[in-house]
């Protein structure tokens, strides 16, 4: 069963052809307000509605496998009206050790030693006052305030040292503009697993303000 909803998760996700390239997934609305060198953008997104959870695992991949087919269920019916709930992109990810801070990614961060944390973003049309009660305790509901995101894109493998190293290189592109980091960087992953690598949007994304 698990298996099954694991795999019916992830083909709604991604909305998209048999070669992973999404189509029609609704994505959170932004404002780009500035651009910097290194083909940075600077983004105010507005309040979003997230479903979260914590699982504990050995490792962030184990994680971040158990956090999603927590959260997917919840999408697919395990709430108080037994409704599905369409799923949105992209991806958030965070890896470095801190609370999770940020319509449609889904949000992962340590959350203390073995403990690991994740976020959907839900459809734009939802609130708390709307969206289905979770029957899972480990699904908790939250208003995610506005925020302004350096966001940098690049294509390719999500494994954990390209996204280091994305991070870093955001973190570089940063340091002689006038926008200041306040967090660790996080990812952005807009398509499914299977996704040709070569046409995978990706982003590396950290919470700025201006110097």
């Amino acid at each position: 069963m698990r298996a099954i909803l694991g795999g019916l998760s992830t083909l709604a996700f991604a909305g998209c052809s048999l070669i992973g390239i999404r189509s029609g997934t609704e994505q959170p609305p932004y404002e780009v307000v500035d651009r910097t060198p290194g083909e940075v953008e600077i983004r105010r997104y507005g309040m979003r509605l997230a479903a979260e959870t914590t699982v504990e695992a050995s490792d962030a991949e184990a994680g971040r496998s158990a956090a999603f087919r927590i959260l997917a269920g919840y999408l697919f019916g395990a709430n108080r009206s037994k409704s599905e709930i369409a799923m949105t992109a992209p991806v958030e990810v965070q890896t470095a050790a801190q609370k999770i801070a940020m319509t449609a990614p889904v949000e992962t961060a340590p959350a203390g030693e073995g403990r690991f944390a994740m976020r959907f973003f839900l459809p734009a049309h939802l609130s708390l006052a709307t969206a289905p009660e979770p029957t899972d305790p480990r699904v908790r509901l939250l208003t995610v305030p506005a925020e302004t995101l350096a966001v940098r894109r690049y294509s390719g493998s999500r494994g954990a040292e390209r996204v280091a190293v994305e991070g870093a290189a955001l973190r570089a592109a940063l340091e002689a503009s006038a926008w200041r980091p306040t967090a660790e960087p996080i990812s952005l992953f807009y398509d499914p697993p299977w996704t040709l690598p070569f046409v995978r949007r990706n982003e590396a994304a950290v919470s700025v303000v201006r110097r």
